[in-house]
């Protein structure tokens, strides 16, 4: 019996052993992940702590303006540097604050009548806290709002004291831009850290009254995210380094607007967008008028047509579309007619500008009636009429109108001589014969930049026309580049033909991209600001100093991103898309930017075999 007491003894103490053992085990594998997860120290001073090798500081926020905008705290929460921000909202129950608002109330109005009775001057900050009280308490009567103790703490971090106290400016200058006030929680470190780090404890219980509206314009998500599951990468969102990818076509139309100044990078970033495009199966055409597109045009397998008084293209103005459907071929000779009105004001009317604005030589009424008529005619001579089984005859030529003007009463002979150095004068061939260009590419280059001054207004509305026709008789997935439009806006009818595609291009499955940098010129124009109102999508690059207010009013831009817009480096802007805007940075691959660079200096390096470091 003895030696079975002992046999059992001995299995019992050699599993204590085990235990303790395991035991030991365990504590010493926690304190191992305790040291590893630890700082190796922490120092607690009066305005500011020490953690492991990092400084620290905590800030409160104590005092508020009297009226906050929503994402006020957006600049703070986008900061370059690190911090942590915590919020403590505790709401308070509606009938308290009612009992404390009617208090303060009668406070407020007897302080107003002994004003009154001593004849003292009217207090406006008084009145002023009268009004907003009796407008909360109408607030939280009905419900439409609740009361809040706001509590907002930041703790701050740097690698030295000297770089602590430079993040502690930047973030006071941020508070202090908005009127709201913030201090050092002196000789509280302690649990102002507490209170910031992630265990939901308010230790410095620092708290200001809010109702619920001031409470939401806190809210810290403020970045607004563009990140789609199609489209194509137009550049990196600043506000969250996240990807902003887009497709236009998505939305409730696929025009684009891009203002920019001269060098901000507006033809590099339209460029890029069409790169991207065409390889997710867009159709390209641009209207090009300084030759920045033909490296691209080249690179891509594109045509790349020039037009000059040299060069053997023809672009005939009288061309149809040849329109399948049968309501838009009864109407495709009438919509030709009102763009061929357009076209010869244009050309007839002179391009020189009066001092009352208008162009010099502007056509009567009776010369309206006149051409009107001779448009028609000469159709007609040629066999096409309002019958759209005539639309596939040969159309005239400008050189048809001149001889119908030439042989017609009125003032026909008049248009026909002012017509004639289109005909046989120093503009002639160009646009006064049967058209000779495909466009069956998938991307087309028009290049009007050896044309002359005079005559490139002229050029980009044929050219536009006889785009429009194409887009018209074969409907694919378009995007229709024109640079430099403000030589478009220039002018009553091509300014009101631009605006006629903006508003009209959805329906063919056309997205209209139009560039400018003279933003004053286009935005002075009821069709410019018709243009702007007609495109899903903005994009605002750098601007000049004049031109920030013009667009601040139109696009309702906040204070910081006024000062932002003057401001940005090449290549960041403001992308706006239906409702949302970021703060975005365009970014191309090292092939690409190869391609699409316009910059000098970039272009005799690629061409010396120069790398840039």
């Amino acid at each position: 019996m003895a030696k079975q007491l002992s046999a059992v003894d001995v299995a019992a103490q050699q599993r204590a052993k085990e235990q303790a053992e395991v035991e030991q085990a365990f504590l010493k594998g926690v304190s191992t992940l305790r040291d590893l997860i630890a700082p190796s120290s922490i120092e607690i001073h009066s305005s500011y702590f020490r953690l492991g090798t990092k400084y620290g500081r905590t800030l409160y926020v104590y005092g508020y303006p009297r009226q906050i905008y929503t994402g006020w705290l957006s600049s703070l929460i986008n900061i370059d540097e690190v911090l942590d921000v915590s919020m403590y909202v505790y709401p308070v129950d509606s009938q308290v604050v009612l009992n404390n608002l009617r208090k303060k109330v009668t406070q407020l109005e007897a302080s107003t009548s002994i004003n009154n009775e001593k004849g003292r001057t009217r207090d406006p900050g008084l009145e002023a806290a009268i009004s907003d009280a009796e407008e909360l308490r109408d607030q939280i009567q009905l419900g439409a709002e609740r009361f809040f103790r706001f509590g907002l703490y930041v703790t701050l971090w740097a690698d030295s004291m000297d770089e602590l106290n430079f993040v502690q400016q930047k973030v006071e200058t941020i508070f202090g831009q908005q009127l709201v006030f913030s201090k050092v929680a002196s000789s509280q470190q302690e649990q102002g850290l507490n209170s910031t780090i992630p265990q939901l404890s308010d230790q410095l219980q620092i708290r200001r009254n809010m109702n619920t509206g001031a409470i939401s314009t806190s809210f810290p998500f403020t970045s607004a995210d563009l990140t789609d599951n199609s489209g194509i990468l137009y550049g990196i969102n600043m506000h969250n380094n996240g990807l902003v990818i887009f497709d236009r076509f998505k939305l409730e139309n696929a025009n684009m607007i891009v203002f920019a100044k001269s060098g901000a990078g507006k033809s590099f970033t339209v460029k890029l967008e069409a790169l991207r495009s065409m390889m997710l199966g867009s159709e390209i055409i641009i209207i090009d008028p300084e030759n920045e597109y033909q490296k691209l045009a080249e690179a891509v397998g594109g045509a790349y047509i020039r037009l000059s008084l040299n060069s053997n293209t023809r672009i005939n103005p009288f061309d149809l579309p040849s329109v399948i459907d049968n309501d838009e071929a009864d109407d495709a000779l009438r919509a030709n007619l009102v763009t061929l009105h357009g076209l010869f004001r244009l050309m007839l009317g002179g391009t020189q500008m009066g001092s009352n604005g208008a162009p010099i030589g502007a056509l009567t009424p009776v010369e309206e009636a006149d051409l009107d008529q001779a448009l028609i005619d000469t159709y007609a001579r040629v066999g096409i009429t309002s019958d759209p089984l005539t639309h596939n005859s040969p159309p005239p030529t400008i050189s048809d109108l001149y001889d119908t003007l030439l042989h017609m009463g009125g003032t026909g002979p008049s248009l026909a001589q002012r017509l004639r150095k289109y005909t046989t004068g120093t503009f002639a061939g160009i646009f006064s014969q049967q058209s000779n260009i495909d466009i069956n590419n998938p991307m087309v280059v028009f290049n009007i930049r050896d044309l002359e001054d005079e005559l490139r207004p002229v050029a980009m509305y044929i050219v536009l026309s006889h785009i429009w026709n194409i887009t018209r008789t074969i409907q694919k997935k378009r995007m229709l580049i024109v640079d430099e439009a403000w030589q478009l806006m220039k002018y009553d009818d091509s300014a009101n033909f631009l605006f006629s595609l903006a508003k009209r291009a959805r329906k063919y499955y056309l997205g209209l991209t139009t560039i400018t940098q003279d933003v004053e010129d286009f935005m002075s124009s009821k069709m410019g600001r018709a243009i702007v109102a007609n495109s899903s999508m903005q994009l605002l690059l750098k601007q000049s100093a004049s031109a920030v207010d013009v667009l601040s009013d139109v696009f309702k831009l906040t204070e910081e991103e006024k000062k932002r817009l003057a401001n940005f480096p090449i290549g960041q802007g403001l992308f706006f898309a239906g409702q949302s805007h970021v703060h975005i940075q365009i970014q191309a691959s090292p092939t690409e930017q190869q391609l699409i660079t316009t910059n000098p200096q970039a272009a005799v390096q690629a061409a010396q075999g120069i790398q840039n470091p």
